[in-house]
């Protein structure tokens, strides 16, 4: 069965064939609240994408800004995902540089342990106490 080659997609359908969201549900969902934009402009799920557009998706902390290159509407293996866009240079940079800096604030604020041991409250409840 040949696959349909089209000019133009739907962009939630677009951002779930390109890997960039797991379900086509959670890329309409992201759309629909302002963290894909096409062009510079906010879109609704159903905007047509054509070859070309760009595109700034907001995922999490990251923030990828990717040119489209082909159209595809079936989701494929993440190697020929990867060649239905290509991410600019700037973006690859800034996102590096963002991950480095929650990593060095990720190390500077150890997590907390959890709650305190049933010996932990009596010592601060004692410690407490006193003053």
């Amino acid at each position: 069965m040949k696959q349909k080659q089209t000019s133009s997609l739907r962009i939630d359908i677009w951002l779930w064939a390109a890997r960039f969201f797991k379900t086509r549900s959670l890329a309409g969902e992201a759309v629909s609240g302002g963290k894909v934009h096409l062009n510079g402009n906010r879109v609704k799920p159903a905007k047509l994408l054509q070859s070309g557009d760009k595109l700034e998706i907001t995922r999490g902390f990251d923030v990828f800004v990717v040119t489209v290159n082909d159209i595809n509407s079936k989701r494929r293996p993440a190697k020929e995902a990867q060649l239905l866009y290509t991410e600019t240079e700037q973006s690859i940079s800034k996102r590096e540089e963002n991950s480095v800096q929650r990593k060095l604030i990720a190390q500077m604020h150890p997590a907390a342990e959890g709650r305190p041991s049933k010996r932990d409250r009596r010592k601060i409840i004692r410690f407490v106490r006193k003053q």
